[in-house]
């Protein structure tokens, strides 16, 4: 039987006659009902939120520590139940979701120690005469409240990467989860709600966008941080008037194979980057250059790799590649696929779906003008492409509206550095690909990617503000 869940309301366990149903996108199964919050909701949660941070800008760095301790100690007991949770509402396979579950624990973690850095520094006036034994001390106090709008492809790890740095910060914050996969943040809620953290510092209200609108037009929200599409994030920061505003969003992240790599790591790994989550990542891998001296051999070694991928129920710890987030996505990316193939692309493997499972995807014989390549596919979707030469190469990298991250498989420190400065995105992961990222890394993009950086000490500094005592000690 499918469970109901209420909303979390300003420390509070809400229920509303208007419900949103969550179904397994594998099964079409009705996994659980969830109250969804109108505008009004929304209100009352930034009123508390805002009445709560009266206390939690006084919390002493070990309360805030303690706080995300305990949820990270809780949420890494119940990790088979967040696991199995998210699997079924997101269709992620069964062992993406644990590690998913393990790097969301990390988080909080990680924002425990950066709680405890919230320092500053002391800086010297005297650069110009007049200015004598005058010395400036530098502190970062927390904004009040957070806006925390989160997508569905990570329903924990990205909620995770909005509350956790809230709590740390002393800020407080009113989460949307997506509509699609609001459960696993409301099992964070569950956790949230178990410590002595004030009551109303945070709230998470499933509900549409059109009622959630007072998170973007209230004036007591001073942060909006938003994970999701190019085209609904920047019409974001164009409604959200004088708040700061993060924006993490799309990519169709390149990666580059010179032919002093090693073939077998880069195959493993490009082949982890392209097809885990069902390429349903800003970062997963979807154009693939590779130098014309290797691209045979990786060619036959990544197609083998390819075809020992297990397709299925997201639930089996076997399966590889769960469903996509639903049917309708699934056909999209199979129109770019077919779409692609009218034009002249060539399908190496996969090229096939079914219901909302899609088979990993090669192409080869593509043009960057073709959708595959020029948009975000968000699907477990990748092109092939050769060069010669590795500065045209990073030109062909940059020869995109996005620029998140990148990565390079060289051990050529001088082709390492001119990546570094040359290749427009937030992150170059050289001998990797850009699929990787670490919790506490600065994570976010240029151009159609964003701005502002996510990784817990970046995010605080977004949810914090910089002010100077300046000292006249003569």
């Amino acid at each position: 039987m499918a469970k109901t869940y209420k909303m979390y309301l300003g420390g509070k366990w809400v229920a509303r006659r208007n419900k949103m149903e969550v179904r397994s996108p594998y099964t079409g199964h009705l996994v659980a009902t969830v109250s969804t919050a109108g505008k009004e909701d929304y209100t009352k949660a930034i009123d508390v939120a805002h009445k709560a941070f009266a206390e939690t800008r006084k919390l002493p760095s070990y309360h805030r520590e303690q706080t995300c301790l305990a949820v990270a100690s809780m949420m890494e007991k119940n990790i088979e139940k967040f696991t199995r949770t998210m699997s079924s509402e997101l269709g992620k396979s069964y062992k993406d979701a644990k590690l998913e579950v393990t790097r969301a624990v990390g988080v909080f973690r990680c924002a425990a120690e950066e709680s405890k850095r919230m320092g500053g520094e002391i800086i010297d006036l005297d650069w110009n005469p007049g200015s004598e034994e005058r010395q400036g001390l530098i502190r970062r106090f927390p904004l009040g409240v957070v806006a925390g709008i989160s997508p569905f492809n990570f329903p924990l790890n990205l909620v995770a990467h909005k509350i956790a740095p809230a709590i740390a910060s002393g800020s407080t914050i009113v989460l949307k989860p997506a509509s699609s996969t609001p459960l696993s943040a409301l099992l964070l809620a569950e956790l949230i709600d178990k410590t002595d953290h004030p009551r109303g510092a945070v709230s998470v209200l499933p509900g549409s966008s059109k009622d959630s609108t007072p998170l973007l037009k209230d004036d007591r929200v001073k942060v909006v941080t938003f994970t999701g599409s190019s085209q609904v994030g920047w019409w974001i920061k164009q409604n959200c008037g004088k708040k700061k505003v993060v924006l993490e969003l799309g990519g169709n992240a390149g990666v580059v194979v010179a032919d002093d790599a090693d073939i077998e790591f880069a195959a493993t790994r490009v082949l982890y980057g392209a097809f885990a989550s069902a390429g349903q990542s800003c970062i997963s891998v979807q154009r693939i250059f590779l130098h014309e001296k290797i691209h045979d051999k990786f060619l036959k070694l990544f197609k083998s790799k390819i075809g020992k991928l297990k397709v299925g129920n997201p639930l089996d710890p076997k399966t590889d590649i769960g469903a996509m987030i639903s049917e309708a996505a699934c056909r999209n990316a199979m129109a770019m696929v077919n779409k692609a193939k009218a034009q002249g692309a060539k399908v190496v493997t996969g090229g096939k779906s079914k219901g909302a499972l899609m088979w990993p995807t090669l192409l080869t014989n593509t043009k960057q003008s073709m959708a595959v390549c020029s948009q975000e596919a968000f699907a477990p979707l990748a092109v092939l492409f050769k060069y010669r030469d590795f500065k045209k190469v990073i030109d062909e990298v940059n020869n995109s509206e996005y620029g998140l991250q990148a990565g390079v498989f060289t051990n050529r420190l001088k082709d390492v550095f001119y990546a570094f400065k040359n290749i427009e995105a937030g992150g170059i992961i050289i001998n990797d690909i850009p699929t990787y990222r670490v919790d506490h890394q600065p994570y976010g993009g240029m151009k159609d990617s964003g701005f502002g950086r996510e990784g817990v000490k970046y995010a605080i500094e977004d949810m914090t503000e910089i002010k100077i005592l300046s000292l006249n000690l003569k």
